[in-house]
């Protein structure tokens, strides 16, 4: 892909400089990976990480600044010199991710910013647990839609990794057990949704747009089998109830991130993540098929 250029006038001589490019939460699994495929496009040079804590970021070879959302001063310093920011969104309490966010955009505004892109996500947006975080990333959609700045929008589907991180308590258990039924969801990876949004900040045909980003959608069934395939077990998928799923994930993890993550599947469940993809506008290739992603899976583990 060539180069993304901006022109600018100086008297009567056209000047020309690379896009400056900001990633949020720059030192998070998401941010970095997205950093990482900004890079492949537009070179390290261009590519400026925020972070909350600068340093935890030091190992991606790229400048590093300040970028905590409750610090709007150091926001606005940092993006000084930035063209296109990505916004990652954040992981507090809905209500105080809104107004974080717009802490971002404010300063985004004042900086210069000429472009933002956000980080969204899919889910049921009532009647689950999950729902008040899915309506904080509506707010904040809705909020960049009206900076007045450039935007685009990517609504992430389901990560897969944490499945693929809890083989081993899978193992431990004989089985995957939710309440997510038959219901069919959007599963996407950190690196493919990486490449839509290195894509979404550096082309301008993705201005204006709102993509669901995920590749093909599996049941639970269809999850269990592909991981059995790639790990060599014989897992069985189990379907809960809502309740004991909730009553189960609150036990583990706690009142507010167990509801949470009852609401998740109980909004697979309902169908929320069963949705149209537009991942390959956002990126410009299809995303990874689930055959491919798990074979490479199984031959590392070969």
């Amino acid at each position: 892909m060539a180069p993304v250029y901006l022109a600018g006038v100086a008297g009567n001589k056209a000047v020309h400089r690379m896009t400056k490019i900001a990633v949020t939460a720059a030192s998070g699994k998401l941010g970095s990976e997205i950093v990482r495929a900004t890079i492949e496009i537009v070179g390290k040079d261009n590519v400026i990480g925020l972070a909350r804590t600068p340093s935890n970021a030091q190992s991606l070879g790229i400048e590093v600044r300040p970028g905590d959302y409750e610090s709007p001063e150091d926001l606005e310093r940092s993006l000084a010199g930035v063209d296109a920011m990505l916004l990652v969104s954040g992981m507090d309490s809905p209500d105080k991710r809104i107004l974080q966010h717009r802490n971002v955009l404010e300063a985004a505004k004042h900086a210069g910013v000429r472009k933002v892109v956000y980080t969204s996500i899919q889910g049921a947006e009532k009647g689950t647990a999950f729902s008040p975080v899915v309506q904080s990333n509506r707010q904040t959609e809705e909020d960049v839609r009206n900076s007045g700045l450039q935007w685009s929008v990517g609504r992430n589907g389901i990560y897969i990794e944490p499945d693929v991180e809890y083989i081993e308590t899978y193992k431990q258990r004989g089985e995957i057990a939710n309440c997510a039924s038959d219901g069919r969801c959007g599963y996407t990876t950190r690196p493919e949704l990486a490449a839509a949004y290195a894509r979404m900040l550096t082309e301008s045909n993705h201005n204006g747009q709102t993509y669901n980003l995920h590749g093909e959608t599996l049941t639970q069934w269809q999850l269990t089998a592909y991981l059995n395939d790639a790990f060599g077990t014989d897992l069985r998928y189990r379907e809960m109830s809502i309740a004991e799923y909730r009553e189960e994930r609150v036990a583990e993890l706690g009142d507010f991130i167990g509801n949470v993550i009852a609401g998740i599947y109980e909004g697979i469940r309902e169908g929320a993540s069963d949705n149209e993809s537009h991942f390959e506008e956002a990126a410009g290739r299809p995303h990874q098929s689930w055959d491919d992603y798990f074979r490479r899976l199984a031959d590392r583990n070969a």
